[in-house]
């Protein structure tokens, strides 16, 4: 067991860990005021006030729950205890586990804020999960989840939402979102694939930033009156368990870690972020919570960081209990708070403080650590100007559920829904067209949201999102209410216990009646609800009954157009050939119904593209970056390696109305070394007629390497919009060090030799002329 602590506890030295150039740059340049002002708290803190500020409880124990049958009330006995006695310094969630009107809120936070400047005389910080807009505000702009966010290829949609998504936080009072979230999404089996913005890592890297910034605005030391300080989440891996289920154990390689899952982390430091939440698994057996190579040496020492790193839901505790590096909860607690984390979201219980006073004073936990992470804790409080404005007027925030919020989220939608397939140009639908709407998402806001949606589970959705239109709805105000037939046939079971896969009895007969008299068929199939651990499944095969659906109504001769509402891809390769459109909508939030109606009306155009590498086979799960063995097929002789990329809809894919055609492609210079900028140019032209948005992606290959290369890698992109016949030059920048990669020796390094880049369906050569092999941790 000695052995096991002193592992868990020191900081690794394996491939990745490499001496840290002590001039690296400050992530966020230090403010002396702030710097002066916490070290004269930490100078006259007790003991006791220092561990309250590293400690995070739900709202729940603060909650006088019998008060609350005629409202949210906060219980002034427990606020006595937790603030006053134990001096807690941060408080999170939800009260009674659903959305809050912005009043409320204010109101909560205020009656704590005003308990902890008389207590303590230290600001509390207020956390709250706003991931896809103000998703627990009630009466806010719920923005596309991020996975959609990342089909748009749109730095400025991203950058905007966080910006709104700010703004109405912040008209609640709530000063600390934990977003965004830039897990890659590399594994469909995974329950929260929908959060992040897809399973690329430069993709997540540039939509990360541009949230952070949105969230923040552009000065980390001074928060703004309309901005909050984000939380990166969750550092990192989270993305890949081996069983693809939620809270399971990884096994990345070192090479993948720091080249791929820490990239957008990385970005989003170096960009300002201020506060980073930890993954709650395991990799390679050591759990993230305690793995002090990762925690203090590659976030906060590598990149000479001074945010915040918070945990995820009890996560210390699982150490013991789950995980089991550990005996007991206090041997938990040494194990985190020794490997860099600053403040525990416990949140339960206030043990935590107990069993790290006991810690301090027993030598376990150096006094050192405990003022660290204190300043790290009140440093984030001070950006957020929480010691001069604890709460505020929220009166000023007259944008809060504005008709510009709503414009903005609604284009969101329209740019983030993917045409993946149109044949005969069935769509546009024309004015007039007789439909048949099907399928079990058809008439629903909890499927359009998804979770994190006015609930934990989205399961309320319905509920709170009724000015909002489902897609049912969306159609009748777009083609006329006497044009829409609506018969589901297949319909969700009302919900109980997290049964977001439970389907009733289908009348599949009834849709297929209702065929008889229309032009064409919408199927709106996908999956309901459902967030974390309770979306696991084991089969990613769409339901027998919404296949079975399809096949009748494919069956009735009339055309079929699907529509996919999803958080993740099923399988539909049995159905895909009966369809004469599809439609990937994912989870576009409460405007999504509206977007889609507009796009199939042609009031909008398709401009979409895929975040993920959507699979055929259930076994055969593939990202678009895969290693060239993954795509061999047949060998020489009678050998047959059966190794072949059959996907069904690939990464970066996306239809629209409109044609686009690429021509002269262009490089500033096609030799280079790692300090030379490269400056891509290519033409891209409409040639379709209808104006239209094209995101413009650049790849890069390395042909040889001392390490296999990745198949292709996405390098940059920007999206344009064109007018029917015109022509834009795009220009698209790289650094030579770009196109390095992490060896098997855990170095980064750039090799001489020769690359293609492309373009659309362009291609031009270049060539590096030096090696170069860093010596540092980060490029």
């Amino acid at each position: 067991m000695n052995n096991i602590k002193n592992i868990a506890m020191a900081s690794l030295v394996c491939l990745g860990s490499l001496a840290v150039d002590a001039q690296v740059a400050p992530a966020i340049p230090s403010d002396p005021e702030i710097e002066a002002n916490i070290q004269r708290w930490l100078k006259k803190m007790t003991l006791e006030e220092k561990i309250g500020q590293m400690c995070e409880i739900t709202v729940d124990v603060v909650t006088d729950f019998p008060g609350s049958k005629n409202g949210f009330k906060l219980s002034e006995a427990m606020l006595d205890t937790v603030i006053g006695k134990y001096k807690v310094g941060s408080i999170l969630n939800v009260p009674l586990s659903v959305a809050q009107k912005k009043e409320v809120w204010a109101s909560t936070i205020r009656q704590i804020q005003e308990k902890s400047m008389k207590e303590i005389g230290i600001p509390c910080i207020y956390g709250v999960d706003q991931i896809h807009g103000t998703t627990y505000t009630l009466d806010g702009t719920l923005f596309p989840q991020g996975v959609n966010m990342g089909a748009t290829f749109n730095r400025a949609l991203v950058r905007r939402g966080a910006e709104i998504s700010a703004y109405e936080t912040k008209a609640g009072c709530i000063p600390w979102t934990y977003a965004p979230v830039v897990d890659l999404g590399r594994d469909p089996r995974w329950p929260r694939m929908w959060e992040n913005y897809g399973e690329d890592c430069y993709l997540n890297a540039e939509m990360g930033v541009e949230a952070v910034k949105g969230f923040q605005g552009e000065d980390p030391n001074h928060i703004g009156e309309y901005n909050v300080a984000a939380c990166m989440k969750h550092y990192m891996g989270y993305g890949v368990p081996v069983s693809g289920k939620d809270r399971t154990p990884s096994s990345i390689s070192r090479t993948d870690m720091r080249e791929k899952h820490f990239a957008p982390f990385l970005a989003a430091v170096k960009a300002g972020a201020l506060s980073v939440m930890v993954n709650s698994g395991v990799d390679n057996g050591m759990p993230f919570h305690a793995n002090k190579e990762l925690l203090t040496a590659w976030l906060k020492e590598d990149l000479n960081w001074d945010g915040m790193i918070v945990t995820d839901w009890a996560d210390i505790n699982n150490l013991c209990t789950r995980d089991h590096i550990a005996e007991t909860k206090k041997e938990a607690v040494k194990i985190a708070i020794n490997a860099g984390i600053d403040m525990s979201m416990v949140p339960y219980e206030v043990s935590f403080c107990d069993y790290l006073k006991e810690l301090v004073e027993e030598g376990e936990v150096p006094m050192s650590r405990i003022d660290d992470a204190v300043a790290r804790v009140l440093r984030l409080k001070y950006r957020l100007g929480l010691f001069d404005n604890p709460y505020w007027d929220i009166k000023k925030y007259v944008k809060f559920g504005s008709e510009e919020f709503a414009s903005e989220a609604l284009r969101a939608a329209e740019e983030s829904e993917v045409l993946l397939k149109n044949e005969g140009n069935i769509l546009p639908l024309k004015k007039g067209t007789k439909i048949l709407l099907a399928g079990p998402n058809a008439n629903s806001m909890r499927c359009l949201n998804g979770g994190w949606s006015y609930s934990w589970q989205g399961h309320r959705a319905d509920e709170f999102a009724g000015a909002y239109n489902t897609i049912y709805e969306a159609l009748c105000n777009e083609f006329g209410k006497d044009n829409i037939v609506y018969e589901p046939g297949v319909t969700y079971a009302p919900y109980k216990n997290d049964n977001w896969w439970e389907e009733n009895t289908p009348e599949i007969e009834k849709s297929v009646k209702a065929a008889a008299g229309v032009d064409v068929i919408i199927a709106c199939i996908g999956e309901n609800s459902y967030c974390e651990t309770p979306g696991n499944m084991s089969d990613l095969t769409l339901s027998v009954n919404q296949r079975n659906l399809v096949k009748e109504l494919a069956a009735t001769g009339k055309p079929v157009i699907l529509v996919l509402n999803q958080g993740r891809p099923r399988i539909i390769n049995d159905i895909e050939p009966l369809a004469d459109a599809v439609v990937n909508v994912m989870l576009p939030g409460n405007y999504g119904g509206d977007a889609l109606a507009n796009l199939l009306s042609g009031d909008a155009n398709f401009s979409g593209k895929m975040p993920f590498t959507y699979p055929r086979f259930i076994n055969s799960l593939a990202t678009y970056d895969y290693k060239p063995c993954e795509n061999m097929g047949q060998m020489g002789g009678n050998y047959n390696y059966d190794a072949v990329m059959d996907v069904q809809w690939t990464f970066g894919y996306g239809l629209s109305y409109t044609t686009f055609q690429y021509s002269n492609l262009k490089v500033n210079k096609t030799e280079f070394i790692d300090s030379d900028e490269l400056v891509f140019s290519v033409d891209v032209t409409n040639t379709g007629s209808v104006a239209g948005k094209e995101s413009v992606l650049l790849y890069s290959k390395d042909l040889v390497a001392s390490s296999t290369p990745d198949n292709i890698r996405l390098r940059n992109f920007d999206k344009i919009e064109l007018a029917p016949g015109e022509t834009k030059t795009v220009t698209l920048k790289l650094k030579g060090s770009d196109l390095a990669f992490v060896g098997y020796d855990g170095k980064w390094r750039l090799e001489k030799g020769n690359f293609i880049i492309r373009c659309g369906d362009q291609r031009i050569d270049i060539s590096c002329t030096k090696t170069k092999i860093w010596d540092t941790p980060n490029r």
